[in-house]
């Protein structure tokens, strides 16, 4: 059976305020504070794992050890068939420039241009989060969105790659999107629903 989560705060262990942003809207309608791993000060771990839950739990860890606290990790990414499920759990790295500084117009125009190169716009979201207490205990959740890449990239409420992500069935891109209705269907919405049911629904009721 999955652990219940009934404490009252709890470490978002991010660095990313996009990300931090979405998790903190998620969590919203339970009674928990919420803060950050940055606010918090804690370092960003070396992501060394090979998979999202991997990355996910390492994250969780690190911000679970550093500040006492249960923590929430994600570690999402952004694949494209054309390279073969890349760049996947290197998306933010993939958006590195040689100065170091991630740069995601140059990356979203890499992918489109393998996309368009190999005929095959098909492009997913991949999200996991670890809820991870000091105790070690960890519960891992995944979700996963597929859809299209398309060029040139649309809209400004999101962030990363969702100006050229348009979900199955849709016609906006995540960046066109506003944030609850990309809250409704995003592959972060698909693993928080999961970790809700299992984790949290007691906590609201």
């Amino acid at each position: 059976m999955p652990r219940r989560f009934d404490q009252s705060e709890l470490v978002i262990a991010s660095h990313n305020n996009g990300k931090v942003r979405e998790i903190g809207d998620l969590l919203r309608p339970f009674s928990i504070t919420v803060t950050s791993a940055e606010a918090l000060g804690l370092p960003e771990p070396e992501e060394t794992g090979t998979t999202f839950a991997e990355n996910a739990a390492l994250k969780a860890h690190a911000s679970t050890a550093g500040s006492g606290l249960p923590a929430l990790a994600d570690d999402s990414g952004f694949s494209v068939a054309a390279l073969d499920g890349a760049p996947g759990i290197h998306a933010g790295r993939f958006a590195e420039r040689d100065n170091g500084i991630r740069d995601f117009d140059w990356a979203m125009e890499q992918l489109h241009e393998a996309s368009q190169n190999a005929g095959n716009d098909l492009a997913w979201f991949t999200c996991a989060l670890a809820l991870a207490w000091p105790d070690g205990h960890t519960e891992i959740f995944e979700g996963r969105i597929a859809g299209a890449l398309v060029w040139p990239p649309r809209g400004s409420t999101g962030f990363g790659y969702d100006p050229v992500f348009v979900p199955e069935g849709h016609t906006e891109t995540f960046g066109e999107m506003s944030p609850d209705s990309k809250h409704a269907i995003s592959h972060r919405a698909i693993a928080f629903r999961k970790m809700i049911e299992a984790c949290f629904a007691d906590s609201n009721g």
